[in-house]
């Protein structure tokens, strides 16, 4: 194989002939029926990559051999594409217009690396793509990426790169996690303060917890209802699916910020001696603040969740759920009362009551609920999916119950995990999860039937920005990971003792040179460069294997 032809993800079937399509300035692309969006997306990204015009062809047979063409296939599944570069032309054909979109980021790498610039490096050079027929489909139907950007805010348009990134791995979901006790990112009108009050922060823990440093200036930001929609359009023009995030019960801190009524006042209230004043949360870690299981909590969120589901036309909608600490909640005369008027057993069981209100809410207006795995405890939602974050457990339970899993297991595939054991990487969260281990990641767990392994929606790689201070940081732990990921969410391999990881460092070493195109600044395969250190910023490095559950 040519460089050209280095593809990540792995195609399913790849067989190569002996010419080449050479696209001119007289070459145009034709885009059939459905393609005419992926038409307009191919233009515009070869334009500028290349310079040339690409003009529309009227009919399929106006390629002449030098051009490009897309149109549905109805025998193929809806994101199956077939590519075939002959003396035709090139021809790409998908089940649906995903399928001809994966298509179309396969014969950009064909292009080569330079197919990936914003503009052309040399306007005279010939641009060609081999003679081959290409036969691919993903193996799961959620490829996905969690992006936190309540710990750290990352701009619009640094949003808007990320799913550049992603659709150029054939990722199609984009779990947008836009609250947390550090930050709420998202304008609800009818409730002003969660963003006057609870999108910024007056200070920020620099490294971990345990660091003793901070940045001593605030943080803040939030996304505009316009913004939100720019975002979801810009990705449904990749054919990537936005599931936001609105954490509750716990991790609801910036929340409580910004409304005092929604959190434990009675114990809050005793805490802080009659001050129930809270701050946006400036450390990291848990808050023990939480949100208090009343009518006026529910009805404050089903407002909030209203607006949201006019900005997000996704299936699914995620509620957090997560690590909520229930001491307030055993403290609290409220919560205990509510416990005993509920006829519940405990807290967690007050938690699952909490979590099966929104997904009895969300069912009916046609969505579905997916939270973390701690929505397990005190009994499933039903109809709830999970995301599988605590290892395989929580995945397996909820495949054996019956319901959908998202596996995303944190020693794996939580990105902010560290990439080596060296000294010199950056602020060292977690375990060591090279790009080896995560191109070894089996997203379903060999204990599963065939039938609940069924309930294995997909898969997903989280990146938690505690310690990312900057878009650079979330690059270096995003990269070259996530390209690992993709091969794992997309492409059928081998068990993962046997997969050829020596073939993926060889097509890796192509991958780099369009990430380099794309100006990801990924960790090199060598270590870190001077500048992505960060000496004396104390991490939480746990050395030794992750346990495998």
């Amino acid at each position: 194989m040519t460089s050209q032809t280095e593809l990540i993800p792995v195609p399913r079937s790849v067989v190569t002939g002996a010419g080449e399509v050479r696209l001119t300035a007289g070459s145009r692309l034709c885009a059939g029926t459905a393609t005419e969006g992926v038409g307009r997306w191919l233009r515009t990204v070869l334009w500028q990559s290349t310079g040339l015009p690409l003009p529309e062809g009227r009919e399929l047979d106006d390629a002449h051999g030098d051009g490009i063409a897309l149109r549905l296939d109805p025998g193929l599944a809806p994101e199956e594409y077939r590519l075939v570069s002959d003396r035709n032309g090139v021809l790409i054909e998908g089940g649906g217009p995903a399928g001809v979109f994966w298509g179309a980021q396969t014969l950009r790498q064909l292009l080569g690396p330079d197919a990936h610039r914003r503009a052309p490096l040399d306007r005279d050079r010939t641009w060609a793509v081999p003679h081959l027929t290409i036969e691919d489909s993903p193996r799961f139907g959620w490829r996905g990426l969690m992006l936190d950007v309540a710990r750290h805010f990352m701009p619009k348009e640094g949003v808007l790169r990320h799913l550049d990134l992603m659709a150029a791995h054939k990722l199609n979901v984009f779990h947008f996690h836009l609250t947390d006790d550090q930050g709420w990112r998202v304008e609800i009108q009818r409730y002003p303060r969660l963003t006057e009050v609870g999108s910024w922060r007056a200070r920020t823990k620099f490294g971990h917890r345990a660091s003793p440093l901070w940045e001593e200036k605030p943080h803040g930001g939030f996304y505009t209802q316009d913004d939100i929609r720019e975002i979801v359009a810009y990705a449904a023009e990749r054919h990537i699916t936005v599931v936001p995030e609105i954490d509750v019960p716990g991790h609801s801190q910036a929340a409580i910020a910004a409304y005092p009524e929604l959190g434990n006042t009675d114990v809050i209230t005793a805490s802080f001696k009659g001050d129930t004043a809270l701050s946006v949360w400036d450390n990291w870690g848990i808050s023990a603040n939480v949100l208090a299981p009343t009518d006026n909590t529910l009805r404050f969120y089903e407002g909030v969740f209203e607006e949201l589901l006019g900005l997000f036309p996704s299936e699914f909608i995620h509620v957090g759920g997560d690590e909520c600490l229930k001491d307030q909640w055993r403290q609290s005369p409220a919560a205990q009362a509510r416990i005993k008027e509920l006829g519940l057993a405990d807290e967690d069981e007050l938690q699952a009551w909490f979590i099966g209100h929104f997904d009895t809410w969300l069912t009916a207006r046609g969505r579905r609920l997916i939270g973390w795995d701690e929505i397990l405890e005190g009994g499933l939602a039903q109809g709830a999916a999970v995301s599988s974050w605590r290892g395989y457990e929580g995945g397996v339970a909820a495949a054996r119950a019956g319901h959908d899993v998202v596996m995303c297991p944190e020693q794996y595939v939580y990105l902010d995990h560290r990439q080596a054991a060296g000294e010199d990487e950056p602020v060292p969260i977690g375990y060591v999860r090279t790009l080896e281990d995560v191109y070894r990641f089996e997203p379903v767990p060999p204990e599963l039937t065939s039938d609940q392994a069924d309930h294995v929606l997909g898969t997903q790689a989280n990146v938690w920005t505690e310690v990312m201070e900057d878009p650079a940081r979330v690059d270096y732990q995003t990269y070259p990971r996530l390209s690992a990921f993709s091969e794992v969410a997309w492409s059928a391999l081998p068990a993962p003792a046997e997969r050829d990881f020596a073939d993926f460092e060889r097509r890796m070493a192509v991958h780099y040179r369009r990430l380099d195109a794309l100006g990801v600044g990924y960790r090199p395969p060598t270590g870190p460069l001077p500048w992505q250190k960060r000496p004396g910023v104390l991490g939480r490095p746990l050395d030794g294997a992750p346990p495998n559950r």
